[in-house]
């Protein structure tokens, strides 16, 4: 009787979770818009958009067949971001209707996909680009002080020189993988190809599914190696599984926003009622986090329209995360010290 309420409210949790991810609006009105399309067509055609010139639409005249795009004939670190005439053309198009848009107060609209964002300098995104980056700096700081503090300042079994911490290896494999997935979300928001996308979605979804393994570990306590295989197996599998079809089948965006949206809320979940249950010393950060968790997940499910140009519901929900990495980090410190010091006091 008494996990019964944990269990209602986590398929509570999960069902709200669903429609949340079940609202995220995926048509895109600005690329149906004729004027969007007849401006990319004579971009295309003439290499040109009112005063200013396409380079990349421009044809070489250095005996250079004429269908090599002029983007190869760019550096090597601009040419890894795959800008060609098409892609140009749509960007000042966009930028063009959007302004057209605002001028007769309409709100943006999306095109192909995305939220009409401008650029600065060689980043797509650079609000979203630049808060990845401080939220992977957290990520670091925060796994190298966990790191210190259990092999340097708490004690260590004296037989076998490891720690006491019976989470230390889970919550190292957590650092690695948040900080490949921060490292990635950066790269994607600096340069939004294909295969930048396909290795964001691919680090999130291990990342969120490694993070929901380390949840049911911790928050049931489980330590023996057959328990947590039981409980990671088929995890991984799932994860493996989604990652594969995203990579090798088809790019669905909508499918992986739901997979990654029902993960999240599952564990904030698990943990909040875990810190409320337990009377966890640090519950109050873990409530916070999972609360903020939650929050994060919604308004990016809301998908905000951008403001100024450069911030929309994402750039938000990746400001959100640095204040709960650098929290998360402080309540694994918290709890390797509390674990340590209870196993330490029964051994004496």
């Amino acid at each position: 009787m008494g996990r019964r309420p944990w269990l209602l409210l986590l398929l509570l949790g999960l069902g709200l979770a669903s429609a949340a991810a079940a609202a995220v609006a995926e048509a895109s009105e600005g690329d149906a818009d004729p004027l969007y399309k007849a401006c990319v067509e004579e971009c295309q055609n003439t290499g040109s958009l009112k005063e200013t010139s396409i380079k990349h639409c421009m044809v070489p005249t250095d005996g250079t067949p004429a269908d090599k795009s002029w983007y190869t004939h760019e550096p090597l670190y601009l040419q890894w971001k795959e800008w060609n005439c098409k892609s140009e053309c749509r960007y000042h198009c966009m930028m063009e209707r959007e302004n057209d848009r605002a001028q007769l107060g309409l709100q943006p609209v999306k095109y192909h996909g995305k939220w009409p964002l401008k650029r600065a300098s060689v980043f797509q995104e650079p609000i979203s680009a630049a808060l990845s980056a401080l939220t992977l700096v957290v990520q670091f700081n925060g796994w190298l002080s966990f790191f210190l503090l259990l092999y340097y300042r708490l004690p260590l079994r004296p037989e076998t020189h490891k720690t006491y911490y019976e989470y230390t290896g889970l919550w190292h494999v957590y650092g690695l993988l948040a900080m490949n997935s921060w490292f990635w979300s950066a790269i994607y928001h600096s340069c939004d190809t294909v295969w930048t996308e396909k290795l964001h979605f691919s680090s999130a979804a291990a990342f969120l599914g490694y993070s929901l393994i380390l949840a049911i570990l911790r928050t049931l306590n489980l330590r023996d190696e057959a328990s947590r295989v039981m409980v990671a197996a088929p995890i991984l599998a799932f994860v493996t599984t989604h990652i594969l079809y995203l990579n090798f089948y088809q790019l669905d965006k909508g499918l992986n926003m739901k997979v990654c949206t029902v993960i999240s809320i599952a564990q904030f979940l698990l943990w909040a009622l875990w810190a409320v249950v337990t009377r966890h010393p640090s519950r109050l950060k873990i409530i916070f986090v999972a609360f903020g968790g939650v929050v994060s997940v919604f308004l990016e499910a809301y998908d905000i329209p951008p403001r100024w140009g450069y911030v929309d519901g994402r750039a938000i929900c990746l400001a959100v995360a640095i204040p709960l990495s650098y929290l998360w980090w402080s309540f694994a410190k918290e709890d390797a010290e509390m674990r340590t010091s209870a196993i330490t006091k029964k051994t004496r």
